[in-house]
């Protein structure tokens, strides 16, 4: 009963934190994801950028150390016009956002603009066979901003209780608790961009 009432008052601390963190929710703008791409010869080059991502209480959680995980997804895409488009490339890569007394940094690089436009890392494709004159290609991108994780407030609600209950102990009710509470603390979008040709 010691172990399941110490499993108890953590995910009880967890919760009562996240519900602070999460209200008010004044949510100023909403999250987006654009991008510029460009082909020359057989290279396709996308600069991803996120706006928005940062709402007021993720902002907070930044400030007092945590590190946000910005998970970026890329695709090629080559329109049809009676099918769906065909994907001709991929990309994945996870950037990590953080506060410093000088800033924000981005994999350690300081943002001069600060959080609300981030211009994640750039990608560059190349294609197997050069393109045909009036041939067309799409970039779609998905970014998703975890700043909480699961994992990180079951540390909290330990610390919070002075447990030492193992992660592994932690009920499966416990840890679908903590997910639902972490993906609150998220923030996604996803947009595409025409490639333009350099000639």
């Amino acid at each position: 009963m010691g172990r399941l009432g110490a499993q108890a008052r953590g995910l009880g601390a967890a919760l009562i934190a996240a519900m602070g963190l999460l209200a008010p929710r004044a949510w100023a703008d909403e999250p987006r994801a654009s991008c510029t791409a460009t082909l020359s010869g057989r290279r396709v080059v996308v600069r991803p950028e996120a706006h928005a991502f940062l709402t007021p209480e993720l902002d907070r959680l930044l400030r007092l150390g945590l590190a946000g995980r910005l998970e970026v997804e890329l695709r090629l895409l080559r329109p049809r016009k009676v099918w769906f488009d065909e994907q001709v490339d991929r990309a994945r890569l996870t950037q990590v956002l953080s506060f410093s007394k000088d800033g924000y940094l981005l994999d350690g690089r300081l943002l001069s603009s600060g959080a609300a436009a981030l211009e994640l890392e750039r990608t560059a494709w190349t294609l197997e066979d050069p393109p045909e004159p009036g041939e067309s290609f799409k970039v779609q991108v998905s970014v998703r901003l975890q700043v909480v994780t699961a994992t990180s407030l079951g540390k909290v609600a330990s610390w919070l209780t002075q447990g030492e209950s193992a992660e592994d102990e932690r009920s499966a009710v416990t840890q679908n608790l903590l997910l639902t509470v972490a993906e609150d603390l998220s923030r996604h979008a996803a947009g595409r961009c025409d490639v333009s040709r350099i000639q």
